[in-house]
């Protein structure tokens, strides 16, 4: 397989729309920089209970993922949504809680088609009336879809429609092999390799297909972002990494020939009994890149959290609503 030439850009900032965790004593750390407690400038809330009427109006968490692509080439900015979180209003909210406009997009990829990293297109439209935005998917974001839970009825997972997405003005572009936003700069993966043995799916997950529910444990719709910052290397955001997030960074550097990935942050998906096993394999993996900065979000899972903040303490950097990565 050729290799894609990625364009280099002269920086990116990342921010944290959406995900799991809210905390707003943690201080700044290397990259990462935090809205922090009492932030100059923050918005207010009224509070009937408190001395002046009035408490912060912070960020909230929730089970989701979005983050704000800001990309800096030749002294320009743009910018690119990745994912919406899961309610309607979350990632609109959020926004607006961070003084980010949406009116500043040029563009929205969504890593997959599961409901907690979409749904925010909602607000989204109703804050921007007809986007007219170009929504970047894979075909198979369609597909509806269940998990089933040993001992639990079989749960389907809220699917987005795709009379509706289109209805709003969107520019819909379903494409499974790798392609580009921003004049080649940023990437978006498409359909990810799967080389790893221990990174093998989600064997509970289902698709309907054929008038039947078959098993869809590979997720093929699951796809990444990546940049490559000038004299730094590949910066790669996941979703869910339903692909495996080795998988994920082996394939950027096949796709672009760069070797070195500084930065990875988003859903590992390393979360509960059926992946907790591959977490020492994970990190074994990861430590072969010697990253600079891992940011494991949303669905990683505590327990992984964990082994890579222990594993890997100069680059872990934990993550939270409003943190903005200046890379």
């Amino acid at each position: 397989m050729s290799t894609i030439p990625l364009e280099p850009v002269d920086g990116v900032t990342i921010t944290t729309l959406v995900d799991n965790a809210a905390d707003m004593l943690l201080p700044d750390q290397g990259p990462a920089k935090r809205p922090g407690l009492g932030a100059a400038g923050a918005p207010r809330l009224a509070a009937a209970f408190l001395e002046g009427g009035e408490t912060l109006d912070a960020p909230l968490a929730e089970h989701g993922f979005s983050a704000l692509i800001t990309v800096q080439k030749e002294g320009n900015e743009h910018r690119v949504l990745f994912d919406a979180g899961l309610t309607p209003d979350g990632l609109i909210d959020n926004m607006r809680r961070l003084s980010l406009s949406p009116k500043d997009l040029e563009a929205i990829v969504l890593s997959h088609g599961h409901f907690d990293h979409t749904t925010g297109l909602d607000g989204l439209v109703r804050a921007l009336g007809r986007p007219n935005l170009p929504v970047i998917i894979h075909p198979e974001f369609w597909n509806r879809r269940r998990i089933l839970i040993p001992g639990r009825e079989p749960f389907e997972l809220f699917s987005t429609s795709r009379t509706a997405l289109r209805g709003a003005g969107f520019e819909i572009v379903e494409e499974a092999q790798p392609s580009f936003l921003l004049d080649g700069s940023l990437l978006v993966t498409g359909e990810v390799d799967r080389t790893t043995e221990f990174e093998r799916g989600f064997p509970i997950h289902q698709a309907y297909r054929d008038g039947e529910w078959q098993p869809d444990p590979l997720i093929l719709d699951d796809q990444a972002v990546v940049l490559n910052v000038r004299e730094r290397g590949l910066v790669v955001m996941t979703g869910c990494g339903h692909a495996g997030v080795v998988n994920i960074l082996r394939y950027a550097r096949k796709l672009t020939g760069v070797d070195r990935v500084y930065a990875v942050i988003g859903g590992f998906h390393l979360n509960g009994p059926l992946f907790e096993p591959i977490i020492p394999a994970t990190c074994e993996a990861i430590a072969e890149l010697a990253l600079e900065v891992i940011v494991p979000a949303h669905c990683t899972g505590w327990r992984a959290v964990h082994a890579l903040a222990a594993r890997f303490p100069d680059a872990f950097i934990q993550n939270t609503v409003g943190t903005r990565y200046e890379l």
